[in-house]
């Protein structure tokens, strides 16, 4: 089963581009789902039909669903929760307010995922496209089992073990709850079924992320840092496309400014996300509502192509631990050593190659490193970042805040 997963800051338009590529999918033969996990809903609005907690078919081999949210916490999270709701009653909340506080943050949009491992064990799609959470939302949701993976091994057995001991215990002197075998069953199913979504995720071979971006200053940044930290976690994001472009045609002088500015920041995109495919999408002429409309935007955006297929393969960027420090590799395609140099600012690498720029967001873990040495090998630019410790005079000339190097 192949997975797409559209995420992109709020209102660029990726529910939209997230429903124009699943009819396309649907047209080409494919049993497509497309799957809504934001907690705002607009995929029906997108399509305008009713769309419900169970998939409702919209066309031939296409089906939606709008995920509920109190539906999805039952069937995934329902002992958990309710083993919640009763510690918070027990410190003397009112039983709806210890309810509400039941629902633990980001757990509805972790729920959500749940559903594309059934999907894929109950084999009835071909092709599911998640139209997620704004980006926030999303780092925040794909980073999660990395963080219950290490709890799990590290501190779960040893909680199931003291609750074990001292619920007897406990029981004879308080009636606080302590989470029985069934609530920790729970957790440990819950667990277990995350780390198969987490796996089919990462899969290169089945899972890809595309990126849906304005050409704005505002929003070309925050998908620089976005595509950073998919890297980090190790999700592979397979095309950028750029929406809401002002079409040629367009020529009134109003819209000159408007133009001049997507032109520059079109280049930009080019440049800050290669080697990645960037797709283009006119702004069209009329509000993208409904199947036909839909159709019109696939069309735009793909062409003859199959929206199915990966457009790139691998991540464009990979960090790696070492010894004394992080070594951060960066694939630039048809650059050789002599035309690279680099200037290291605050959280960013502007990096020059040849005639033109490209800026990478860094990670939190890399700001405050220095930068040692870079040097280009394979078309893969490696810059080594040094912990404090081990660096020595780096490889870089400090002008004010900034640090360069050139290879």
């Amino acid at each position: 089963m192949r997975v797409i997963l559209f995420t992109g800051k709020g209102g660029v338009g990726k529910t939209s581009l997230a429903a124009a590529t699943a009819v396309r999918a649907a047209d080409m033969g494919r049993r497509t789902l497309v799957l809504s996990t934001d907690i705002a809903h607009s995929l029906a609005d997108s399509f305008d039909v009713e769309l419900a907690n169970e998939p409702r078919q919209i066309i031939a081999n296409l089906w939606g669903q709008e995920t509920e949210i109190y539906k999805t916490l039952e069937t995934y999270w329902g002992a958990i929760q309710r083993y919640i709701a009763a510690l918070m009653s027990w410190r003397g909340m009112s039983g709806i307010v210890a309810d509400e506080v039941a629902i633990l943050p980001g757990m509805e949009e972790l729920a959500n995922l749940l559903y594309i491992e059934r999907y894929r064990r109950e084999g009835n799609y071909d092709l599911v496209i998640v139209d997620s959470a704004p980006t926030g939302e999303t780092l925040r949701l794909l980073s999660f089992p990395d963080m219950l993976h290490w709890w799990m091994n590290r501190l779960f057995p040893i909680q199931r073990k003291v609750a074990a001991v001292m619920r007897p215990v406990v029981g004879a002197i308080s009636d606080i709850p302590l989470p029985s075998n069934s609530v920790l069953d729970a957790v440990a199913e819950l667990y277990a079924e995350l780390e198969d979504v987490h796996k089919l995720l990462l899969d290169a071979e089945q899972s890809s992320i595309r990126l849906v971006v304005n050409p704005e200053k505002m929003v070309i940044k925050e998908a620089q840092r976005t595509l950073t930290y998919l890297n980090l976690f190790g999700y592979s994001t397979d095309a950028v496309i750029v929406n809401r472009i002002l079409p040629q045609s367009v020529s009134d002088d109003y819209f000159a400014g408007w133009k001049e500015s997507q032109r520059k920041y079109l280049k930009y995109i080019k440049e800050a996300f290669s080697p990645l495919p960037i797709l283009n999408m006119p702004l069209l002429d009329q509000e993208v509502v409904g199947v036909e409309m839909l159709r019109r935007m696939a069309a735009a955006v793909y062409g003859e192509a199959d929206p199915a297929a990966f457009f790139f393969r691998g991540q464009v960027q990979t960090i790696d631990k070492t010894d004394d420090g992080y070594l951060l590799n960066l694939k630039l395609p048809f650059a050789s050593k002599e035309q690279v140099s680099l200037i290291h600012s605050r959280d960013e690498l502007n990096i020059k190659v040849g005639s033109y720029r490209r800026t990478v967001a860094l990670p939190h873990i890399l700001t405050s490193l220095k930068v040692g040495d870079a040097k280009m090998d394979d078309q893969t630019l490696r810059v080594h970042f040094l912990q404090p410790s081990a660096a020595k005079e780096p490889a870089v000339k400090k002008h004010g805040q900034k640090e360069e190097a050139s290879q």
